[in-house]
């Protein structure tokens, strides 16, 4: 999310290279603030202490860091070298993106296990729950088969628009999505304590 801002503003750059492989049409010359292992890490801390300031659930603020740390950590395995360690430190990455059927399978995984364990631990309280889900869950994945197939964008403002408007319109998609379902976990846990609870709220962190 914070990448196409820091590219359309010219703090970081990336330049379309284009290429017979879809996930190599471009070249990342700087992106030290957003993709740096050090600076990565001060973002991870900054949103876990805003969380934590906000709702005062230490847990949910420990989580959410270690999502936002992550991200350099799958990026790592997808890159090739040009992930800074620090804002201006040697490049790494090991490079999966050089397959793209390899990159195709394991993204593919990830994405069906992650579904997988947001069914799990979520039920749908209504319609909007439910169908909006299997919803948002398909045009995930058309806007990525989408990607694979459309070649290179027109330009690098175009790509870093796109990323503002459709990351923030998949973000908020996905809340409103998320208010609409119980947490499956906090249920079972209230039935088993009180015999038969209600339903546990939405499917965000139950607070302490």
């Amino acid at each position: 999310m914070l990448w196409p801002v820091l590219l359309l503003l010219g703090w970081e750059r990336a330049r379309i290279v284009g290429g017979q492989n879809p996930f190599l049409i471009f070249a990342f010359d700087s992106y030290p603030i957003s993709h740096s292992l050090v600076t990565l890490i001060a973002w991870a801390l900054l949103v876990g202490v805003l969380y934590r300031a906000r709702t005062g659930y230490g847990t949910g603020a420990v989580v959410l860091g270690v999502c936002v740390l992550s991200h350099w950590v799958l990026d790592f395995v997808t890159h090739r070298p040009d992930l800074p360690i620090y804002p201006g430190g040697p490049p790494v990455g090991l490079g999966l993106w050089n397959s793209p059927a390899g990159t195709v399978v394991v993204e593919g995984l990830m994405y069906v296990a992650g579904v997988a364990i947001y069914l799990t631990t979520t039920r749908a309280r209504s319609g909007g729950g439910r169908y909006g889900l299997w919803a948002l869950l398909a045009v995930l994945v058309l806007s990525y088969v989408a990607a694979l197939v459309s070649g290179p964008p027109p330009s690098v403002p175009a790509v870093a628009l796109g990323g503002i408007v459709f990351g923030w319109l998949f973000v908020a998609w996905a809340a409103r999505v998320d208010r609409r379902r119980d947490s499956a976990v906090g249920a079972a846990c209230a039935a088993r304590a009180g015999g038969g609870a209600g339903p546990a709220g939405p499917a965000g962190p139950a607070h302490p």
